[in-house]
């Protein structure tokens, strides 16, 4: 078979460091073909040399696509040919609206004026083909990073696409719309359409791909056909880390004490829609050294819930008591949340948990400056200090505390978020998707440090949409959606199957928050807590 694209012997040096080496890379017509491999592997350098990102002369080796060798000087010549890449960090304008942002660099016109009408018709159907139930002139800043990601593809398929590459387009959404952009990615591909798909998640890779390439250390390591027989993760996570990892989450034994933190009857309403509440009289409570999952669909409130709570910097209307030890905090801004003893890690370290354009060292040091000051003057030293310490501890992987942190790969990049919050000695906390587009070995890494927190005696909240990673780690799972906690289940009762029925499942009757009612389902029984 004639291939669509052929990548031949790429190399690329960012001052003098190679990023990639003697790289090959060849997408057929209508396949999905996989590239995975660990944070700094060379995978988003490699499509960003295909898409013209990197123009050519700025890399070693040649491109071929159509049968022709190309020479892209930028982006718009590899879009002209079909070549659409979707970036992992969104590149969307806030205070425009959906329909806007899909059609911004060609918008439907008639005679030279923009025709409003055809713009939100296009919309309206592309957003449907992405599983994404907003109206088109709701602006992007008021939807979650999770359905932003899907405006990206809207925006891409609104092109002629002939080669569609996505970098981690599944990172931010949750089991359910993963598994529909799955879908719909398959059904472009029967339809003709290639597609280069970038994931961290092994699972989806291995139920979409029809090819494997791993890359390791900015070189080609294999390239698995899963047309041949089906790759089990272990095999591509051996070619992806040369190592084997022993079990995909670190062992711990657990050593659960009291109730550290407690909120009663919290409720929330949207900041920009004044009768909408979001969180519906939450009752919440996490014990010393517990980890404890908070587990939803996308829209669920589980964000919303956790910013709630981190200083109100999320909501309005926000009513109920937070108690800390017992006693009632006042949780009112952020610096007074953080005073209480509460931390926060963002599901969107980019535009939220970091300055990136600063270094590693302010970063880590952001939140708890007076812990790094003399009087009302940062001490230099003590700051360094305070910075290679926790740089030795969470092992960040850095040229030195001086390196900026938008340099840093994603795995890293976390780590100094957690060091941030981890400074501030918290006793709380709030972990929102803190595995979120990183790799597997970078996973891990993180999980043992989660793991270290609660053996320290701290309480931990963790956010997370993938289920498997909530059964690994979490003592216990909290199940929520439409604003309130509609399941509750400890580690040795929980199963993905017992999470999503509490997920779907309808409550026929209200009961008091803390009675138990037994559910059945084909004979299956388990506790569900049914709040109001």
């Amino acid at each position: 078979m004639t291939n669509l694209l052929e990548m031949r012997g790429i190399g690329k040096a960012f001052a003098g460091v190679k990023a990639l080496s003697d790289v090959s890379f060849t997408v057929r017509p209508g396949e999905i073909h996989a590239l995975v491999g660990e944070n700094g592997a060379g995978k988003s350098t490699l499509m960003k040399v295909l898409s013209g990102v990197y123009p050519h002369g700025s890399y070693d080796g040649s491109i071929v696509y159509d049968g022709e060798e190309r020479r892209f000087r930028d982006i718009n010549d590899s879009e002209a040919l079909g070549i659409i890449i979707i970036h992992q960090e969104l590149a969307l304008i806030p205070l425009l609206s959906i329909a806007e942002n899909i059609f911004i660099a060609n918008p439907p016109s008639r005679f030279g004026v923009i025709d409003r009408d055809e713009v939100d018709a296009r919309a309206r159907r592309l957003l449907a083909k992405v599983g994404l139930n907003e109206a088109p002139d709701t602006l992007v800043t008021d939807i979650g990073v999770g359905k932003q990601q899907l405006v990206e593809i809207a925006k891409a398929l609104s092109k002629e696409v002939r080669l569609l590459i996505l970098d981690e387009p599944t990172a931010s959404l949750n089991e359910s719309d993963s598994a529909a952009l799955l879908d719909l990615l398959v059904e472009f591909r029967d339809q003709g359409m290639s597609a280069v798909l970038i994931s961290h998640k092994l699972n989806e890779v291995s139920r979409v791909a029809d090819r494997i390439t791993v890359l390791r250390d900015g070189r080609t390591v294999d390239t698995l056909d899963c047309r041949a027989g089906e790759i089990e993760e272990d095999r591509i996570i051996r070619k992806m880390v040369d190592r084997d990892l022993e079990h995909r989450y670190p062992k711990r034994q657990p050593n659960i004490g009291e109730p550290v933190f407690r909120v009663e009857n919290w409720s929330v309403y949207h900041p920009q829609h004044a009768e909408r509440q979001v969180i519906r009289n939450v009752d919440f409570q996490v014990r010393r050294g517990e980890i404890v999952g908070i587990a939803g669909l996308m829209g669920a409130g589980r964000t919303e819930f956790a910013m709630s709570l981190f200083g109100r910097s999320w909501g309005r209307g926000i009513t109920g008591r937070a108690l800390l030890h017992g006693r009632e905090v006042d949780l009112s801004t952020v610096s007074r949340a953080i005073d209480a003893g509460l931390a926060y890690v963002t599901e969107d370290r980019k535009q939220l948990g970091l300055l990136l354009a600063d270094d590693v060292r302010k970063n880590i040091t952001l939140a708890n400056l007076d812990g790094v000051a003399t009087g009302r003057i940062i001490d230099d030293l003590k700051e360094l200090q305070v910075a290679n310490e926790h740089r030795n501890r969470l092992r960040i992987r850095c040229a030195d505390v001086y390196q900026a942190s938008g340099h840093l790969s994603g795995g890293n990049q976390q780590k100094v978020v957690l060091s941030k919050w981890l400074f501030t000695n918290p006793d709380i906390l709030i972990l929102d998707e803190p595995t979120r587009g990183i790799d597997i070995g970078a996973k891990y890494e993180i999980y043992c440090i989660i793991n270290d927190l609660a053996d320290a005696g701290k309480a931990v909240i963790m956010i997370s949409s993938e289920m498997p990673e909530l059964l690994g780690i979490c003592d216990r799972i909290c199940v929520m959606n439409e604003g309130s906690f509609v399941g509750e289940f400890d580690r040795a009762d929980a199963t993905q199957e017992r999470i999503m029925r509490a997920i779907v499942r309808r409550s026929e009757r209200l009961v008091d928050p803390g009675v138990r009612e037994r559910a059945q389902d084909g004979g299956d029984e388990f506790p569900v807590e049914v709040h109001s």
